[in-house]
């Protein structure tokens, strides 16, 4: 692998290689083990035009974890903010021989567009409305160490499905991975054809209770909404489409429950629902950081290195 650019890149084979040594890293990390020497000499840029908490940091920790030179660059502090086009500041981070490129823009299509100006590989870390394919593969990886699989599996997408890059990115990777996807949530944010997404669209919250065996929920895009009205108000996007006390007693006794992050407490879900022993949010932020380490070390040709240090 060259890049990762998408989810449709991701095979059940890659899929699997990633999860298995994304677990043994989880395992030498609980052990207090925090530094491996795989990418010593290698150099890893994350190159941020829109704000990130848990992706950034856990790329930035991945690389040094790994012994890696981390570069962090937000446009806040750089030289976007005079005007600087994307291309430029690619062209002039290769001339500095980064190995990898962790790139996140509000484009659709960015990490494409940055592809043929650099000589390192690029991650994406979500371009627009399109991809985000390691939160995918967190995704993915945190639901079958739970379930032991995917296959089978009925995981139903709530929220702002038009909007979301995670939405089209997990739908892609667990319907390769033998799930059947569902999404629900208001008919002002779902896409204009869902069924190119090769999922079902559910009528309602009770629908969602009864069919799902995982519930991934997702915030409301604000900044994608371009101003646009799509629903009437927070107080009612909570009530209709929220997680709350009394939904949370209607899933199946073996549902769990995933956010992307970051998550809003009384929109998406509330405090029920995020202390609950259903929900799997914090263990996203733990496997995404193994997921990451992985992603590294196989774009560095280093995958063999990571697992001899992790045994």
């Amino acid at each position: 692998m060259e890049h990762l650019l998408s989810a449709e890149e991701i095979t059940p084979e890659v899929f699997g290689e990633i999860y298995q040594t994304a677990q043994s890293v989880k395992k030498a990390l609980r052990e207090g083990r925090k530094k491996f020497s795989v990418l010593r000499g290698k150099c890893v840029v994350n190159l941020f035009f829109e704000p990130s908490t848990r992706t950034r940091s856990s790329f930035e920790k991945a690389g040094k974890f790994l012994s890696a030179d981390v570069i962090n660059i937000s446009t806040s502090t750089s030289s976007v903010k005079k005007g600087e086009s994307l291309v430029d500041t690619l062209k002039n981070l290769d001339m500095m021989h980064p190995d990898v490129i962790v790139l996140r823009h509000p484009c659709e299509g960015a990490p494409y567009t940055a592809k043929p100006f650099v000589r390192a590989a690029i991650v994406n870390a979500g371009d627009g409305r399109h991809q985000h394919p390691t939160q995918a593969l967190l995704d993915a990886a945190t639901l079958k160490e739970h379930f032991g699989t995917l296959e089978g599996k009925r995981i139903t997408i709530v929220g702002d499905i038009a909007n979301s890059r995670v939405a089209r990115s997990d739908a892609i990777l667990f319907k390769k991975l033998g799930a059947e996807v569902f999404v629900y949530g208001p008919s002002t944010m779902m896409p204009r054809y869902p069924e190119a997404m090769g999922v079902k669209v559910l009528k309602s919250f009770d629908d969602v209770c009864d069919v799902s065996d995982a519930v991934v929920l997702l915030r409301i895009q604000l900044e994608r909404l371009n101003a646009k009205k799509t629903f009437p108000s927070i107080r009612e996007y909570a009530e209709l489409f929220g997680l709350n006390r009394e939904r949370l007693k209607k899933l199946r006794p073996e549902t769990v429950i995933l956010h992307p992050g970051p998550f809003n407490r009384g929109v998406e879900l509330t405090n029920d629902v995020v202390v609950s022993d259903k929900t799997l949010i914090f263990r996203q932020v733990e496997t995404g950081l193994a997921v990451r380490m992985v992603v590294l070390s196989l774009l560095c040709n280093r995958l063999e290195r990571l697992k001899e240090e992790v045994k």
